[in-house]
C-alpha cells in the first residue's frame, strides 16, 4: 500500500522538517503486521515528495490464532496488504507521531503555516461509493480527484469495485491533513483490524479536534469509526452535541449581552436594513447568509420575491433550529419553501454546497474568528464561494467608547477575538479586495460620530476578475467554467 504526500512551496524540502525524516534517508519501521519504509521519490527546492510504502504480512497477522472455520482462507487471501485501512492509520500514527502531534523543533513557525499539499492513495476503499468519498473530505476543503477502480480487466461486466484511486490537493497545516487522515481512511473502509474499546473515542476526538465537531457528517464518521458499536456511538455522539449545546447556550448568553449593549441605538436592525438595501441594489438571483444565525435577515429575504434561491448557513444546530421556527418553513407554501435551504456547515472549510452564488452577507461574522483563522475563511469566501457581490459588517471599535454600559478596554461580545479600527478593517479589506481580484466599497451603518465614526462598519466587495488558474487544475476549472460562466476558482 503505497501514500505520498507532495507539496511545491518553495523550499519544497521543508516538508522533511516537517515529517521528521531526511529526504536523503531511506528509513524502515518494523510494524506488529510488517513493515512501513518513507522515502521520498522526488526532493528538490521547486517539489517534495514523501512516500509512505506499507508492506502487510498477511500471514504474520493470523500466526498462532485460532482459524475461522466457515471461512478458513480468508485470513490468508484479503484485501489487507494493498489498500489504505486502518493498518495504515495506526502506521502514519507511529511513523510521522511528530507531524501528527503539530510539533516542530527546529521549524515551529513552518509547523503552523498552511502549505499546499497534494496526498495520493493507489487503492483507497470507500464503502459508499464516490459521493461518500467527497462527503468526507470536500467540508474539509479539499479538492478531491477519484477515479473508480474495475473488479477486474478481464470481466468487466463485473463492474465497479469499491476501491479508488484518489488525489486530495488542499492549502492546510501538515498536522491537520495528517489527522484527516488518520481518522477518514478506516472510515471509508469501514473496518478496523483491532479490537475496539472505550479508549477509542478518545483517540477520535483527540484526532478530530477543530474539525471534527463542525463537520456535517460527524455522526457518520463517530459510527464508522467505532465500527458501528452502538454504546460506543451513542456515548460519542452525546459528547459532540453536548459541545454543541454548551456552545449554543454561550452563544446565545453572549448575543443577549451584545444586544443589550446595543439595543439603545437599534443597531442590529439598522445593519439588516444597510444588508438589505445594497443587495437590493445588485439584484442577486441566489444570496447566502453566513453564519445566518437565528435567521433574522433570511427572514427579510425571504419577502424579496425577486431572490430565487436563499441559503442560510452556520455552524451551530441549535441556531439552524432556532431559524427554522422563525421562518416557519414547514407552514410555508411548496414554492417558498423551495427558495430556503438551511446548511450546518463551517465558514473555514470550503463546502461544495456553497457555489453559484450571486451574493454573500457575512454580518458580524469575521470578529469571531481566531485570527489565524481568517485566511481560511477569505478564501472559502473570495475563491472557493466567489460570489459577484460580498457584504461585510463588523463592530468598529472606537466607537465603543460611546457605549455607557460597555467597561472601558472590553469587546461588545464575549466571543469576539478582535474588534478592528476603522484604519485596520480597512487595511484588511483591501489586501482582501488585491489578493482575490474584487474592488471594495466602505460604507457607515448607524449614526456617524465626528470623532470615532460610525458603530458597525461595512465593506462591500464587488468582482473585478478572474483568478488565474493553477497549472494542473485544468480539468476540475472546466467543470466548474460550464456552471459559473463568469468566475473561474481557483482549486
Amino acid at each position: 500500500m503505497l501514500l505520498t504526500i507532495s507539496t511545491n512551496r518553495v523550499p519544497a524540502t521543508d516538508l522533511g522538517y516537517l515529517l521528521h525524516k531526511h529526504p536523503e534517508r531511506h528509513q524502515c519501521f518494523s510494524m506488529t503486521f510488517g513493515s512501513a519504509s518513507v522515502f521520498y521519490p522526488e526532493a528538490n527546492a521547486e517539489r517534495c515528495t514523501a512516500a509512505l510504502l506499507l508492506d502487510v504480512d498477511p500471514v504474520g497477522l493470523v500466526r498462532g490464532k485460532s482459524k475461522s472455520d466457515d471461512r478458513p482462507l480468508e485470513q490468508y487471501v484479503n484485501d489487507r496488504p494493498y489498500v489504505a485501512s486502518s493498518f495504515l492509520s495506526v502506521a502514519l500514527a507511529k511513523v510521522f507521531s511528530t507531524a501528527l502531534s503539530g510539533r516542530c523543533k527546529d521549524r515551529p513557525e513552518l509547523a503552523e503555516t498552511p502549505i499546499p499539499l497534494t496526498v495520493n492513495l493507489s487503492v483507497l476503499p470507500c464503502r459508499g461509493g464516490e459521493k461518500f468519498l467527497r462527503q468526507m473530505f470536500e467540508p474539509l476543503g479539499y479538492h478531491v480527484v477519484a477515479k473508480s477502480l474495475i473488479l477486474d480487466a478481464q470481466f468487466p461486466e463485473w463492474g465497479a469495485s469499491p476501491y479508488f484511486s484518489v488525489e486530495l490537493q488542499n492549502t492546510i497545516r501538515l498536522a491537520d491533513l495528517l489527522s484527516h487522515l488518520y481518522v477518514l481512511i478506516p472510515v471509508l473502509d469501514d473496518d478496523k483490524h483491532y479490537w475496539i474499546g472505550d479508549d477509542e473515542i478518545e483517540k477520535l476526538f483527540r484526532h478530530g479536534e477543530g474539525w471534527l465537531n463542525a463537520h456535517p457528517a460527524r455522526g457518520k464518521i463517530a459510527d464508522r469509526y467505532l465500527k458501528r458499536q452502538r454504546r460506543l456511538t451513542r456515548i460519542a455522539v452525546a459528547q459532540l452535541t453536548a459541545a454543541d449545546n454548551i456552545d449554543d447556550a454561550i452563544e446565545v448568553s453572549h448575543q443577549e449581552e451584545e444586544e443589550v449593549v446595543e439595543r439603545r441605538i437599534s443597531l442590529n436592525q439598522q445593519r439588516l436594513e444597510s444588508v438589505m438595501d445594497v443587495l437590493k441594489a445588485s439584484n442577486p438571483k441566489r444570496v447566502v447568509d453566513l453564519g445566518c444565525g437565528e435567521g433574522k435577515l433570511l427572514q427579510l429575504l425571504l419577502k424579496e420575491s425577486a431572490i430565487e434561491q436563499i441559503t442560510g448557513v452556520d455552524v451551530s444546530h441549535s441556531a439552524l433550529e432556532i431559524a427554522t421556527e422563525r421562518l416557519q418553513i414547514d407552514r410555508l407554501s411548496p414554492a417558498q419553501q423551495s427558495r430556503i435551504q438551511l446548511i450546518q456547515s463551517s465558514l473555514i472549510y470550503r463546502d461544495s454546497r456553497l457555489t453559484g452564488f450571486d451574493a454573500a452577507a457575512v454580518i458580524e461574522v469575521i470578529e469571531h474568528l481566531d485570527l489565524d483563522r481568517l485566511a481560511a475563511f477569505e478564501r472559502v469566501l473570495f475563491e472557493f464561494i466567489r460570489p459577484k457581490i460580498a457584504i461585510v459588517t463588523t463592530p468598529n471599535i472606537e466607537y465603543n467608547v460611546r457605549f455607557e454600559n460597555l467597561p472601558t478596554g472590553k469587546f461588545r461580545h464575549r466571543d469576539h477575538r478582535f474588534e478592528w479600527t476603522r484604519a485596520e478593517f480597512q487595511t484588511w479589506a483591501n489586501g482582501v479586495a488585491e489578493r482575490f481580484g474584487f474592488t471594495v466599497e466602505f460604507r457607515c451603518v448607524g449614526t456617524e460620530d465626528l470623532e470615532v465614526g460610525s458603530p458597525t462598519q461595512m465593506a462591500i466587495f464587488t468582482i473585478r476578475t478572474a483568478l488565474k488558474p493553477r497549472a494542473g487544475w485544468e480539468e476540475a476549472f472546466a467543470k466548474m467554467a460550464e456552471q459559473h460562466d463568469d468566475v473561474l476558482l481557483d482549486e
